[in-house]
Protein backbone atom coordinates (compact mmCIF):
# COMPACT_ATOMS: atom_id res chain seq x y z
CA UNK A 1 0.00 0.00 0.00
CA UNK A 2 2.70 2.11 0.53
CA UNK A 3 5.72 2.92 -1.66
CA UNK A 4 5.37 5.35 -4.70
CA UNK A 5 3.95 3.50 -7.98
CA UNK A 6 4.21 5.22 -11.37
CA UNK A 7 1.45 7.59 -13.16
CA UNK A 8 0.47 6.36 -16.07
CA UNK A 9 -1.86 8.59 -18.40
CA UNK A 10 -5.39 6.61 -20.09
CA UNK A 11 -4.65 5.41 -23.48
CA UNK A 12 -8.37 6.94 -23.73
CA UNK A 13 -9.19 10.24 -22.91
CA UNK A 14 -12.45 11.34 -21.17
CA UNK A 15 -15.12 12.76 -23.05
CA UNK A 16 -18.63 12.64 -22.23
CA UNK A 17 -20.03 9.48 -23.96
CA UNK A 18 -16.21 8.22 -24.27
CA UNK A 19 -15.14 6.09 -21.01
CA UNK A 20 -18.25 4.39 -19.77
CA UNK A 21 -17.29 2.82 -16.53
CA UNK A 22 -19.99 0.26 -14.92
CA UNK A 23 -18.90 1.26 -11.42
CA UNK A 24 -17.67 4.43 -10.30
CA UNK A 25 -16.24 5.75 -7.08
CA UNK A 26 -17.10 9.38 -5.99
CA UNK A 27 -15.06 10.28 -2.74
CA UNK A 28 -13.91 13.71 -1.31
CA UNK A 29 -10.09 12.38 -1.75
CA UNK A 30 -8.68 10.60 -4.40
CA UNK A 31 -6.81 7.31 -3.11
CA UNK A 32 -2.95 8.25 -3.95
CA UNK A 33 -1.03 11.30 -2.78
CA UNK A 34 0.65 13.82 -4.54
CA UNK A 35 4.42 13.33 -3.45
CA UNK A 36 8.13 15.26 -5.05
CA UNK A 37 10.75 12.93 -5.38
CA UNK A 38 14.12 14.01 -4.00
CA UNK A 39 14.58 14.82 -7.62
CA UNK A 40 11.86 17.31 -7.93
CA UNK A 41 9.58 15.11 -9.85
CA UNK A 42 5.94 14.35 -8.52
CA UNK A 43 4.81 11.33 -8.47
CA UNK A 44 1.90 9.71 -7.04
CA UNK A 45 2.07 7.11 -3.48
CA UNK A 46 -0.53 4.79 -2.74
CA UNK A 47 -3.29 6.07 0.72
CA UNK A 48 -3.08 4.79 3.62
CA UNK A 49 -6.35 3.01 5.01
CA UNK A 50 -8.92 0.41 4.79
CA UNK A 51 -11.13 1.82 2.14
CA UNK A 52 -8.44 1.65 -0.86
CA UNK A 53 -7.91 -2.06 0.04
CA UNK A 54 -11.03 -2.78 -0.07
CA UNK A 55 -12.43 -1.14 -2.58
CA UNK A 56 -9.28 -1.77 -5.01
CA UNK A 57 -10.40 -5.46 -6.27
CA UNK A 58 -13.79 -4.13 -6.67
CA UNK A 59 -12.80 -1.54 -8.79
CA UNK A 60 -10.77 -3.62 -10.87
CA UNK A 61 -13.17 -6.55 -11.87
CA UNK A 62 -15.49 -3.78 -12.45
CA UNK A 63 -13.31 -1.47 -14.14
CA UNK A 64 -14.01 1.66 -12.98
CA UNK A 65 -13.61 5.14 -12.05
CA UNK A 66 -12.46 6.73 -8.84
CA UNK A 67 -13.46 10.35 -8.83
CA UNK A 68 -11.55 12.81 -6.49
CA UNK A 69 -9.38 15.61 -4.98
CA UNK A 70 -5.61 14.30 -5.21
CA UNK A 71 -5.13 17.85 -2.70
CA UNK A 72 -3.72 20.71 -2.88
CA UNK A 73 -5.05 24.03 -5.89
CA UNK A 74 -3.20 22.29 -8.90
CA UNK A 75 -3.95 23.14 -12.16
CA UNK A 76 -6.06 20.66 -13.99
CA UNK A 77 -4.83 17.43 -13.93
CA UNK A 78 -5.41 14.75 -16.82
CA UNK A 79 -7.43 11.16 -15.91
CA UNK A 80 -4.52 8.53 -14.97
CA UNK A 81 -4.05 5.10 -14.48
CA UNK A 82 -1.92 3.85 -11.00
CA UNK A 83 -0.99 0.56 -10.61
CA UNK A 84 -4.61 -0.44 -13.06
CA UNK A 85 -6.48 1.82 -11.15
CA UNK A 86 -8.71 4.59 -13.09
CA UNK A 87 -8.45 7.80 -11.07
CA UNK A 88 -9.79 10.69 -12.12
CA UNK A 89 -8.85 14.15 -10.24
CA UNK A 90 -11.01 16.58 -9.95
CA UNK A 91 -9.91 20.01 -9.04
CA UNK A 92 -9.91 22.90 -6.11
CA UNK A 93 -9.67 25.90 -6.29
CA UNK A 94 -8.21 27.92 -2.59
CA UNK A 95 -11.79 28.97 -2.45
CA UNK A 96 -13.09 25.87 -2.54
CA UNK A 97 -10.44 24.38 0.07
CA UNK A 98 -11.81 27.24 2.74
CA UNK A 99 -15.65 26.64 2.19
CA UNK A 100 -16.45 23.33 0.75
CA UNK A 101 -13.27 21.52 3.09
CA UNK A 102 -12.30 23.70 5.84
CA UNK A 103 -15.46 25.07 6.02
CA UNK A 104 -18.74 23.40 5.63
CA UNK A 105 -17.29 20.05 5.73
CA UNK A 106 -14.96 20.19 8.65
CA UNK A 107 -16.84 23.53 10.50
CA UNK A 108 -20.17 22.79 10.46
CA UNK A 109 -20.82 18.91 9.26
CA UNK A 110 -17.81 17.38 11.62
CA UNK A 111 -18.21 19.04 15.21
CA UNK A 112 -21.84 18.75 14.51
CA UNK A 113 -21.86 15.10 13.43
CA UNK A 114 -19.75 13.94 16.60
CA UNK A 115 -21.88 15.39 19.25
CA UNK A 116 -21.11 18.67 19.03
CA UNK A 117 -17.47 17.91 20.60
CA UNK A 118 -16.78 21.35 19.18
CA UNK A 119 -19.42 24.10 18.49
CA UNK A 120 -20.40 23.89 14.73
CA UNK A 121 -20.59 27.52 13.01
CA UNK A 122 -23.14 28.15 10.20
CA UNK A 123 -22.14 30.57 7.81
CA UNK A 124 -24.03 31.12 4.15
CA UNK A 125 -20.38 31.53 2.20
CA UNK A 126 -19.83 27.91 2.85
CA UNK A 127 -22.76 26.41 2.38
CA UNK A 128 -22.86 27.63 -1.17
CA UNK A 129 -19.44 26.73 -1.51
CA UNK A 130 -20.36 22.94 -0.26
CA UNK A 131 -23.23 23.17 -3.13
CA UNK A 132 -20.93 24.18 -5.65
CA UNK A 133 -18.13 21.53 -5.10
CA UNK A 134 -20.99 19.06 -4.96
CA UNK A 135 -22.27 19.93 -8.04
CA UNK A 136 -18.98 19.65 -9.84
CA UNK A 137 -18.43 16.20 -8.24
CA UNK A 138 -21.77 14.78 -9.58
CA UNK A 139 -21.47 16.39 -13.18
CA UNK A 140 -18.28 14.57 -13.49
CA UNK A 141 -19.64 11.64 -12.07
CA UNK A 142 -22.37 11.83 -14.47
CA UNK A 143 -20.06 12.19 -17.67
CA UNK A 144 -18.00 8.94 -16.91
CA UNK A 145 -21.11 6.29 -15.89
CA UNK A 146 -22.02 4.09 -18.21
CA UNK A 147 -25.92 3.33 -19.09
CA UNK A 148 -26.88 1.94 -15.77
CA UNK A 149 -23.85 1.74 -14.14
CA UNK A 150 -23.34 1.85 -10.17
CA UNK A 151 -22.08 4.89 -8.52
CA UNK A 152 -20.94 4.54 -4.63
CA UNK A 153 -20.12 8.19 -2.91
CA UNK A 154 -18.60 8.39 0.03
CA UNK A 155 -18.72 10.15 3.30
CA UNK A 156 -19.92 14.07 4.54
CA UNK A 157 -17.97 16.10 2.30
CA UNK A 158 -20.22 15.38 -0.71
CA UNK A 159 -24.14 14.33 0.56
CA UNK A 160 -25.81 16.70 -2.23
CA UNK A 161 -24.41 14.38 -5.03
CA UNK A 162 -26.70 11.60 -5.14
CA UNK A 163 -29.54 13.65 -5.70
CA UNK A 164 -27.63 16.13 -7.82
CA UNK A 165 -26.38 13.11 -9.83
CA UNK A 166 -30.10 11.46 -9.76
CA UNK A 167 -31.38 14.91 -11.43
CA UNK A 168 -28.35 14.54 -14.13
CA UNK A 169 -28.67 10.57 -14.78
CA UNK A 170 -32.01 9.14 -13.24
CA UNK A 171 -30.75 5.38 -14.89
CA UNK A 172 -27.55 4.83 -12.54
CA UNK A 173 -28.11 2.55 -8.97
CA UNK A 174 -26.67 5.10 -6.72
CA UNK A 175 -25.35 4.21 -3.09
CA UNK A 176 -24.31 6.34 -0.55
CA UNK A 177 -22.08 5.89 2.56
CA UNK A 178 -21.18 7.86 5.65
CA UNK A 179 -18.13 7.22 7.24
CA UNK A 180 -18.69 9.20 10.25
CA UNK A 181 -21.44 9.14 12.67
CA UNK A 182 -24.87 10.36 12.22
CA UNK A 183 -26.29 12.67 14.68
CA UNK A 184 -29.54 12.31 16.49
CA UNK A 185 -32.65 14.61 15.08
CA UNK A 186 -31.41 17.18 18.12
CA UNK A 187 -28.67 17.81 16.80
CA UNK A 188 -29.36 18.08 13.15
CA UNK A 189 -32.07 20.07 13.44
CA UNK A 190 -29.71 22.88 14.08
CA UNK A 191 -28.14 22.68 10.62
CA UNK A 192 -30.49 25.80 8.13
CA UNK A 193 -30.21 23.28 5.46
CA UNK A 194 -30.86 20.41 7.08
CA UNK A 195 -33.92 20.16 4.25
CA UNK A 196 -31.24 19.82 1.37
CA UNK A 197 -29.12 17.62 2.94
CA UNK A 198 -31.75 14.81 3.63
CA UNK A 199 -33.02 15.45 0.18
CA UNK A 200 -29.55 15.09 -0.71
CA UNK A 201 -28.89 11.91 0.68
CA UNK A 202 -32.38 10.83 -0.59
CA UNK A 203 -31.03 11.05 -4.38
CA UNK A 204 -29.19 7.40 -3.35
CA UNK A 205 -30.88 4.16 -3.49
CA UNK A 206 -29.29 2.79 -0.29
CA UNK A 207 -28.02 4.97 2.45
CA UNK A 208 -25.35 3.20 4.48
CA UNK A 209 -24.03 3.85 7.79
CA UNK A 210 -21.77 2.59 10.62
CA UNK A 211 -24.58 1.84 13.17
CA UNK A 212 -28.36 0.84 12.96
CA UNK A 213 -28.70 3.96 15.48
CA UNK A 214 -27.41 5.99 12.64
CA UNK A 215 -29.58 4.64 10.05
CA UNK A 216 -32.53 4.71 12.23
CA UNK A 217 -32.13 8.74 13.11
CA UNK A 218 -31.78 9.39 9.25
CA UNK A 219 -35.21 7.78 8.76
CA UNK A 220 -36.95 9.60 11.57
CA UNK A 221 -35.63 12.89 10.25
CA UNK A 222 -37.12 12.23 6.68
CA UNK A 223 -40.11 11.39 8.36
CA UNK A 224 -40.41 14.53 10.64
CA UNK A 225 -38.49 17.39 8.20
CA UNK A 226 -39.64 16.08 4.50
CA UNK A 227 -42.52 14.54 5.46
CA UNK A 228 -41.95 11.11 3.48
CA UNK A 229 -43.59 8.13 4.02
CA UNK A 230 -41.61 5.77 6.22
CA UNK A 231 -41.71 1.97 7.08
CA UNK A 232 -38.65 0.66 9.14
CA UNK A 233 -35.77 0.97 7.22
CA UNK A 234 -37.33 2.02 3.98
CA UNK A 235 -38.57 5.52 2.40
CA UNK A 236 -40.84 5.60 0.53
CA UNK A 237 -40.70 8.62 -2.18
CA UNK A 238 -43.51 10.54 -4.11
CA UNK A 239 -42.20 9.54 -7.76
CA UNK A 240 -42.23 5.73 -7.05
CA UNK A 241 -38.41 5.29 -5.72
CA UNK A 242 -37.67 3.17 -2.57
CA UNK A 243 -34.57 4.68 -0.53
CA UNK A 244 -32.96 1.84 1.90
CA UNK A 245 -30.75 2.88 4.99
CA UNK A 246 -29.10 0.32 6.67
CA UNK A 247 -25.92 -0.43 9.18
CA UNK A 248 -22.79 -1.30 7.43
CA UNK A 249 -20.18 -1.40 9.92
CA UNK A 250 -16.92 -0.52 8.03
CA UNK A 251 -13.53 -2.93 8.99
CA UNK A 252 -9.87 -3.28 8.11
CA UNK A 253 -7.54 -6.04 5.84
CA UNK A 254 -7.58 -8.18 8.41
CA UNK A 255 -5.46 -10.62 6.57
CA UNK A 256 -3.16 -8.33 5.30
CA UNK A 257 -2.72 -7.04 8.99
CA UNK A 258 -2.31 -10.54 10.22
CA UNK A 259 0.52 -11.03 7.96
CA UNK A 260 2.57 -8.07 8.63
CA UNK A 261 2.33 -9.19 12.68
CA UNK A 262 3.77 -12.56 11.08
CA UNK A 263 6.59 -10.67 9.92
CA UNK A 264 10.15 -11.54 11.08
CA UNK A 265 11.11 -7.93 10.50
CA UNK A 266 8.47 -6.28 11.81
CA UNK A 267 8.61 -8.42 14.68
CA UNK A 268 12.28 -7.53 15.25
CA UNK A 269 11.32 -4.15 15.22
CA UNK A 270 8.76 -4.52 17.84
CA UNK A 271 11.31 -5.68 20.04
CA UNK A 272 13.69 -2.31 18.87
CA UNK A 273 10.80 -0.42 19.86
CA UNK A 274 10.74 -2.10 23.96
CA UNK A 275 14.42 -1.65 23.79
CA UNK A 276 14.22 1.91 22.93
CA UNK A 277 11.77 2.90 25.34
CA UNK A 278 13.71 1.10 28.36
CA UNK A 279 12.28 -2.71 28.25
CA UNK A 280 9.36 -1.46 30.49
CA UNK A 281 7.04 -4.00 31.53
CA UNK A 282 3.78 -2.39 30.03
CA UNK A 283 3.50 -0.28 27.18
CA UNK A 284 0.59 1.76 26.57
CA UNK A 285 -0.06 2.88 22.85
CA UNK A 286 -2.80 5.64 21.46
CA UNK A 287 -2.75 6.18 17.41
CA UNK A 288 -5.00 9.19 16.78
CA UNK A 289 -5.40 12.23 13.67
CA UNK A 290 -4.79 14.87 16.09
CA UNK A 291 -8.39 15.55 16.41
CA UNK A 292 -10.67 17.19 18.96
CA UNK A 293 -12.88 14.44 19.01
CA UNK A 294 -10.21 11.77 19.88
CA UNK A 295 -10.20 12.16 23.58
CA UNK A 296 -6.61 12.57 23.49
CA UNK A 297 -5.88 15.49 26.05
CA UNK A 298 -8.46 13.21 28.68
CA UNK A 299 -6.83 10.08 28.41
CA UNK A 300 -3.10 11.70 28.98
CA UNK A 301 -4.17 13.41 31.67
CA UNK A 302 -5.61 10.19 33.18
CA UNK A 303 -2.66 8.59 32.38
CA UNK A 304 -0.20 11.21 34.21
CA UNK A 305 -3.18 10.96 37.27
CA UNK A 306 -1.84 7.78 37.89
CA UNK A 307 1.81 7.93 38.19
CA UNK A 308 1.09 10.60 40.07
CA UNK A 309 -1.20 8.56 42.12
CA UNK A 310 1.53 5.51 42.04
CA UNK A 311 -0.91 3.39 40.91
CA UNK A 312 1.79 3.35 38.03
CA UNK A 313 5.31 3.97 38.10
CA UNK A 314 7.68 5.47 35.59
CA UNK A 315 10.32 2.61 35.73
CA UNK A 316 7.53 0.03 34.74
CA UNK A 317 5.26 1.68 32.24
CA UNK A 318 5.62 4.43 29.19
CA UNK A 319 2.46 5.63 27.52
CA UNK A 320 3.40 6.01 23.76
CA UNK A 321 1.01 8.55 22.01
CA UNK A 322 1.33 8.82 17.99
CA UNK A 323 -0.83 12.05 16.82
CA UNK A 324 -1.07 12.05 13.34
CA UNK A 325 -0.77 15.66 12.16
CA UNK A 326 -4.63 16.81 10.51
CA UNK A 327 -6.37 20.24 9.37
CA UNK A 328 -3.24 22.38 10.55
CA UNK A 329 -4.44 25.36 8.89
CA UNK A 330 -7.27 25.58 11.11
CA UNK A 331 -7.32 27.31 14.27
CA UNK A 332 -8.89 24.89 16.53
CA UNK A 333 -6.80 21.91 15.75
CA UNK A 334 -3.16 24.38 16.06
CA UNK A 335 -4.91 25.19 19.66
CA UNK A 336 -5.56 21.81 20.55
CA UNK A 337 -2.02 20.48 19.74
CA UNK A 338 -0.38 23.63 21.91
CA UNK A 339 -2.63 22.23 24.71
CA UNK A 340 -1.35 18.57 23.99
CA UNK A 341 2.62 19.69 23.69
CA UNK A 342 1.97 21.47 27.17
CA UNK A 343 0.75 18.75 28.37
CA UNK A 344 3.52 16.36 27.72
CA UNK A 345 6.07 18.94 28.62
CA UNK A 346 4.45 19.73 31.83
CA UNK A 347 3.91 15.48 32.72
CA UNK A 348 7.39 14.34 32.05
CA UNK A 349 8.91 17.43 33.88
CA UNK A 350 6.94 16.64 36.68
CA UNK A 351 6.85 12.65 36.62
CA UNK A 352 9.21 11.22 34.50
CA UNK A 353 12.85 10.17 35.43
CA UNK A 354 16.39 10.63 33.29
CA UNK A 355 15.72 8.51 30.37
CA UNK A 356 12.49 7.20 31.82
CA UNK A 357 9.56 10.10 30.56
CA UNK A 358 6.07 9.31 31.09
CA UNK A 359 4.86 9.67 28.10
CA UNK A 360 6.90 9.33 24.21
CA UNK A 361 4.45 11.73 22.00
CA UNK A 362 5.09 11.99 18.11
CA UNK A 363 3.44 14.22 16.42
CA UNK A 364 4.08 12.47 12.68
CA UNK A 365 2.57 10.19 10.48
CA UNK A 366 3.91 6.55 10.47
CA UNK A 367 4.09 4.06 7.53
CA UNK A 368 2.08 0.75 8.32
CA UNK A 369 4.65 -1.23 8.42
CA UNK A 370 5.92 0.98 11.69
CA UNK A 371 2.59 1.02 12.98
CA UNK A 372 2.25 -2.50 12.79
CA UNK A 373 5.65 -2.96 14.81
CA UNK A 374 3.76 -0.75 17.11
CA UNK A 375 0.61 -2.85 17.66
CA UNK A 376 3.00 -5.65 18.37
CA UNK A 377 5.30 -3.92 20.83
CA UNK A 378 1.73 -2.32 22.65
CA UNK A 379 0.72 -4.79 25.69
CA UNK A 380 -2.37 -1.87 26.10
CA UNK A 381 -4.26 -0.37 23.10
CA UNK A 382 -6.06 2.76 24.60
CA UNK A 383 -8.94 4.07 21.69
CA UNK A 384 -11.13 6.58 23.83
CA UNK A 385 -12.59 9.43 21.40
CA UNK A 386 -14.83 11.48 22.51
CA UNK A 387 -17.29 9.75 19.35
CA UNK A 388 -16.17 8.56 16.52
CA UNK A 389 -18.12 6.11 13.64
CA UNK A 390 -15.98 3.17 13.68
CA UNK A 391 -12.01 3.85 14.59
CA UNK A 392 -10.28 1.03 13.04
CA UNK A 393 -7.14 1.51 14.97
CA UNK A 394 -8.65 -0.52 17.31
CA UNK A 395 -9.16 -3.27 14.79
CA UNK A 396 -5.98 -3.30 13.42
CA UNK A 397 -4.34 -3.34 16.92
CA UNK A 398 -6.23 -6.95 17.05
CA UNK A 399 -5.49 -8.34 14.02
CA UNK A 400 -1.83 -7.55 14.88
CA UNK A 401 -1.98 -9.72 18.15
CA UNK A 402 -1.87 -13.34 16.99
CA UNK A 403 -1.02 -14.96 20.15
CA UNK A 404 -3.85 -13.47 21.85
CA UNK A 405 -2.59 -10.95 24.14
CA UNK A 406 -2.68 -7.68 24.85
CA UNK A 407 -5.55 -5.48 25.96
CA UNK A 408 -8.06 -3.10 24.32
CA UNK A 409 -9.49 -0.47 26.59
CA UNK A 410 -12.08 1.43 24.01
CA UNK A 411 -14.43 4.70 24.31
CA UNK A 412 -18.14 2.51 24.20
CA UNK A 413 -18.73 5.85 21.82
CA UNK A 414 -16.54 4.54 18.97
CA UNK A 415 -18.53 2.39 16.71
CA UNK A 416 -16.24 -0.35 17.16
CA UNK A 417 -17.06 -0.88 20.61
CA UNK A 418 -20.69 -2.28 19.44
CA UNK A 419 -18.02 -5.35 17.53
CA UNK A 420 -15.75 -5.62 19.89
CA UNK A 421 -17.57 -6.22 23.22
CA UNK A 422 -14.53 -7.46 24.91
CA UNK A 423 -12.21 -4.95 25.34
CA UNK A 424 -12.33 -2.68 28.37
CA UNK A 425 -14.89 -0.32 27.50
CA UNK A 426 -14.91 3.09 28.94
CA UNK A 427 -16.92 6.25 29.10
CA UNK A 428 -13.78 9.48 28.28
CA UNK A 429 -15.36 11.55 29.86
CA UNK A 430 -15.07 10.02 33.08
CA UNK A 431 -11.47 10.12 34.16
CA UNK A 432 -12.02 8.02 37.08
CA UNK A 433 -13.50 5.45 34.86
CA UNK A 434 -11.32 5.62 32.41
CA UNK A 435 -8.17 5.02 35.01
CA UNK A 436 -9.94 2.11 36.91
CA UNK A 437 -10.03 0.67 33.27
CA UNK A 438 -6.81 1.06 32.54
CA UNK A 439 -5.44 0.15 36.01
CA UNK A 440 -7.40 -3.41 35.28
CA UNK A 441 -6.15 -4.32 31.59
CA UNK A 442 -2.73 -3.18 33.21
CA UNK A 443 -3.05 -6.10 35.69
CA UNK A 444 -5.13 -8.74 33.82
CA UNK A 445 -4.18 -12.27 33.91
CA UNK A 446 -3.02 -13.64 30.78
CA UNK A 447 -5.89 -16.28 30.84
CA UNK A 448 -7.99 -12.99 30.86
CA UNK A 449 -6.40 -11.29 28.11
CA UNK A 450 -6.70 -14.06 25.70
CA UNK A 451 -10.03 -15.55 25.90
CA UNK A 452 -11.23 -11.57 25.74
CA UNK A 453 -8.57 -11.17 22.68
CA UNK A 454 -9.32 -14.37 20.83
CA UNK A 455 -13.47 -13.53 21.20
CA UNK A 456 -12.02 -10.05 18.89
CA UNK A 457 -10.18 -11.52 16.34
CA UNK A 458 -12.91 -13.89 15.60
CA UNK A 459 -14.84 -11.05 14.97
CA UNK A 460 -12.27 -8.77 12.87
CA UNK A 461 -11.46 -11.66 10.82
CA UNK A 462 -15.02 -12.85 10.11
CA UNK A 463 -15.99 -9.08 9.15
CA UNK A 464 -13.49 -7.65 7.37
CA UNK A 465 -13.71 -4.73 4.98
CA UNK A 466 -13.94 -7.16 1.75
CA UNK A 467 -17.14 -8.49 3.42
CA UNK A 468 -18.27 -4.73 4.23
CA UNK A 469 -17.64 -3.68 0.74
CA UNK A 470 -19.34 -7.20 -0.92
CA UNK A 471 -21.89 -6.62 1.50
CA UNK A 472 -22.97 -3.11 0.66
CA UNK A 473 -22.90 -3.73 -3.02
CA UNK A 474 -24.78 -6.80 -2.86
CA UNK A 475 -27.73 -4.60 -1.05
CA UNK A 476 -27.46 -2.00 -3.49
CA UNK A 477 -27.80 -4.14 -6.66
CA UNK A 478 -30.90 -5.94 -4.21
CA UNK A 479 -32.91 -2.76 -3.78
CA UNK A 480 -36.13 -2.42 -5.35
CA UNK A 481 -35.96 0.58 -6.90
CA UNK A 482 -39.75 1.09 -7.36
CA UNK A 483 -42.58 0.69 -4.83
CA UNK A 484 -46.93 0.59 -5.64
CA UNK A 485 -47.64 2.87 -2.48
CA UNK A 486 -49.69 5.48 -2.47
CA UNK A 487 -47.53 8.68 -1.46
CA UNK A 488 -48.90 11.96 -0.97
CA UNK A 489 -46.15 14.79 -1.57
CA UNK A 490 -43.82 16.06 0.94
CA UNK A 491 -44.74 18.28 3.36
CA UNK A 492 -43.09 21.56 3.95
CA UNK A 493 -41.01 22.75 6.75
Amino acid sequence: MGGTTRRRTWRRSITVGDVQADLVIVANRLPVDRVEMPDGTKAWRRSPGGLVSALEPVLRANDGVWIGWPGGTDEDLEPFEDDGLHLLPMTMTAQDIEEHYEGFSNGTLWPLYHDVVAKPEFHREWWDGYQRVNQRFAEKCAEVAAKGATVWVQDYQLQLVPQMLRELRPDLRIGFYLHIPFPPAELFQQVPWRRQLLEGLLGADLVGFQLPQAAQNFVRLVRQRVGHKTHRDLVYLPDGRTVHAAAFPISIDFVGFDEMAHDEAINQRAKEIRQQLGDPKKILLGVDRLDYTKGIYARLRAYGEMLRDTELDVEDAIFVQVAVPSRERVEQYRKLRDDIDRLVGRLNGDLGRIGRPAISYLHTSLPRAEMAALYRAADIMVVTPYRDGMNLVAKEYVACRYDNDGALVLSEFAGAAEELRQAWLVNPYDINGMKAALLEAYKAEPKELTRRMRAMRKQVASKDVRHWADTFLEELAAVQGSHTKNVLPPNAH
